[in-house]
């Protein structure tokens, strides 16, 4: 990383950096974590998880998941971050909240009783999560607060939601996280080294979880799914918003080679085997520090100033558009896969190519995802 000099620091917002490769390209790393996650799920669902080292690295891309919550931390931290350095006024919270809710709410709720329609009409099991209570709870984002999830409220075409109930614990304790930071650690002044600071000390919240949830039982059972075990993914991106404001630039050529480095590291035994039900303490670790490392370093060099190949790549046509309905793939994906497997491809589970469910999801739900993302978008476009 290397820092632009202070006249090229920009404190406008997104929108008005100078060229428009940088917010084209952070949509474009949304395309990358979705097709990460679509691509797991694919792995899983044919058995592709027993393939001894590689079946490791397909159980890895779900590292999509971090990239999203880095991206998260990254864009609406920013706005805070940009306030503080520049003596503005922090965003308003009734705004904020009313943006994040037409961000994700139509387009989920049309999600959730799609499938439960669906599924209504679908000899699937098991698949506790498909009761009233159940849909209930996934209507609410609240299915993941039981100790009974996994046996009462998880849905199998809704599985991934997990994940979107760990966003939106992010989107409610963020500005709670933004006063903290600027108005009592930074006292309303611009100390970006004591706002770093601040953040790395909150980044510690995540593997101090993982060591009490394994290691004692002061934490429910099921608190492995809640926003501590994963807030330092979230912080990745906050600190990436910070560096940002203050001028520095990361470059893909140096930080890719470590990304890629790590993810290998990530996929051995060191992070859990896919043979395993649950992971150990150790195990848990090193996945969530490492998930952190790897999926702060995909975001970084868009959302750093970098221009290079990987920049552009990222910010063309086609990564950017299915960048902007990435949202909406993620939302349907596991639905559409588990009925193009048993009643177009017709394969039990555990069996066939992992590549033909990969591409044969995607041919059905980027279609459903467009038409999803044009009827449920909100007037002006948010990022996820």
């Amino acid at each position: 990383m290397s820092r632009a000099a202070p006249g090229e620091v920009d404190q406008g917002g997104l929108e008005q950096v100078s060229t428009s490769d940088r917010v084209a390209s952070l949509t474009g790393v949304r395309a990358v974590a979705a097709l990460l996650v679509v691509a797991t799920h694919a792995a899983f669902g044919t058995g592709a998880y027993n393939l001894g080292y590689l079946g490791l690295v397909f159980a890895r891309m779900e590292i999509g998941v971090a990239i999203f919550f880095v991206l998260s931390g990254f864009l609406l931290f920013a706005p805070w971050v940009r306030a503080a350095a520049g003596g503005g006024p922090a965003p308003r919270l009734r705004r904020y909240a009313r943006n994040r809710a037409r961000r994700i709410l139509p387009a989920y709720l049309v999600t959730v009783v799609v499938v439960y329609l669906v599924y209504e009409f679908r000899d699937a099991t098991p698949n506790p999560g498909h009761t009233w209570g159940g849909l209930l709870r996934n209507l609410t984002l609240t299915q993941v607060y039981a100790d009974d999830y996994l046996t009462a409220y998880l849905h199998q075409g809704l599985s991934q939601m997990w994940s979107l109930a760990v966003e939106v614990a992010f989107y409610a304790v963020l500005p709670l996280l933004a006063w903290l930071l600027l108005t009592v650690l930074c006292r309303r002044r611009w100390r970006p080294g004591r706002l770093l600071a601040g953040l790395a000390a909150l980044a510690a919240i995540s593997p101090l979880w993982v060591v009490l949830l394994h290691g004692t039982d002061w934490l429910p059972r099921h608190a492995g799914w809640w926003l501590p075990h994963y807030l330092i993914w979230f912080i990745g991106g906050m600190m990436l918003a910070v560096l940002a404001v203050n001028g520095f630039r990361c470059y893909a050529v140096a930080v890719l080679p470590v990304a890629i480095a790590a993810f290998l590291v990530v996929a051995t035994p060191i992070a859990g085997t896919t043979a395993s039900a649950a992971l150990s303490m150790s195990e848990d670790l090193a996945k969530t520090l490492l998930f952190a490392v790897v999926a702060t370093l995909v975001v970084a060099p868009p959302a750093l100033r970098d221009t290079g190949w990987y920049t552009r790549l990222l910010a063309s046509r086609p990564m950017v558009w299915l960048g902007e309905i990435s949202y909406e793939i993620f939302l349907l994906h596991v639905a559409l896969m588990e009925i193009v497997m048993v009643s177009v491809l017709r394969w039990p589970v555990f069996t066939g190519s992992w590549a033909g469910l990969f591409a044969a999801t995607l041919a059905v739900t980027i279609p459903a995802a467009w038409l999803l993302h044009r009827l449920t978008r909100p007037p002006v476009s948010g990022s996820r």
